[in-house]
């Protein structure tokens, strides 16, 4: 089940909430009990290296296999 970040704008703290997709927009209580509260935007993290590998091997985008031949 996803988990939504908020965070309580009376006092501050920030929180974890998990529902359904569905419910991703449903307001959430401040574990302390308030009410007035905002859902966080977040951010995915993907695991791996920043940049891709050159393709290796020829082609015709520089392989030299366009010009006639």
């Amino acid at each position: 089940m996803p988990r939504y970040d908020f965070r309580c704008r009376e006092c501050g703290s920030t929180f974890e909430v998990s529902r359904p997709m569905a419910d991703a927009s449903e307001p959430a209580r401040c574990p302390d009990g308030h009410d007035d509260t905002v859902k966080l935007l977040s951010t995915v993290a993907v695991g791996g290296r920043g940049t891709a590998p050159a393709p290796a091997g020829g082609g015709c985008c520089g392989g030299g296999c366009c010009g006639g031949g």
